[in-house]
């Protein structure tokens, strides 16, 4: 392969992971400032919103340039796949700026006297988020394939919140306006859980050339990488 399109390769790798990490931060961070009502750490999150968009800017155009290099079949799925983990990263980073906004209201408010499971929550989406983020860097189809079926679990937790939040309401109607703010920011984890089944999905495709998006789940097959 040719040196320059390999080392062009490696950058738009490396310049993608860098996103990843600023958008698990930011997930991480945005819940920690609603649980802990940090105001600071919520603005923080707020602002740094538009460094993870700059990155989905930078990364399509460095596979844009990859792409008029007319690559081999299993880079060109590298980097078609690599610009859809980019745009599932700013996503999830919009997801994260969304629940620090609530943060920031929620921080001027006093307390719901409910006890939430949202670190829970928290911790499935986010988890999601980096094994799908590890199964692109190891091409490793089987673990991608994986993680699809747990998002059913988020679903699932996220329904149990909304319901409990909204009896809540019923009960003490005082409390509806931080209520709400609370189940926007469930609804946030729980679209940072699809995000990170979607680019399970594309690390399926990537590795086996199986768009798997809107097929019955089946047992995954052997692991198997395409260079």
């Amino acid at each position: 392969m040719d040196n320059h399109f390999e080392t062009g390769l490696e950058f738009l790798r490396q310049k993608l992971l860098l996103m990843a990490s600023r958008a698990e931060t930011a997930v991480n961070d945005s819940v920690q400032a609603l649980m802990q009502r940090n105001y600071d750490l919520a603005m923080k999150v707020r602002a740094d919103d538009d460094i993870i968009d700059q990155f989905e800017m930078e990364i399509d155009e460095m596979a844009l340039q990859l792409l008029t290099k007319a690559p081999l079949a299993g880079n060109l799925r590298l980097v078609t796949v690599a610009m859809k983990v980019s745009q599932n990263l700013e996503r999830i980073g919009d997801e994260a700026t969304k629940i620090a906004k609530r943060a920031c209201d929620l921080s001027q408010e006093p307390p719901v006297k409910l006890v939430l499971d949202l670190p829970r929550l928290a911790g499935l989406a986010v988890a999601m988020v980096k094994d799908a983020l590890d199964a692109f860097v190891q091409r490793d189809s089987r673990a991608a394939r994986a993680i699809v079926p747990r998002d059913r679990e988020v679903d699932a937790l996220n329904r149990e919140m909304q319901a409990a939040l909204t009896q809540h309401m019923v009960e003490h109607p005082e409390t509806i306006p931080r209520c709400l703010h609370w189940i926007v920011a469930a609804k946030s984890l729980e679209r940072i859980a699809d995000h990170a089944k979607n680019i399970a999905e594309e690390v399926v495709y990537l590795c086996e050339a199986q768009d798997i998006r809107h097929l019955l789940k089946k047992p995954a097959p052997a692991s198997r990488s395409i260079d």
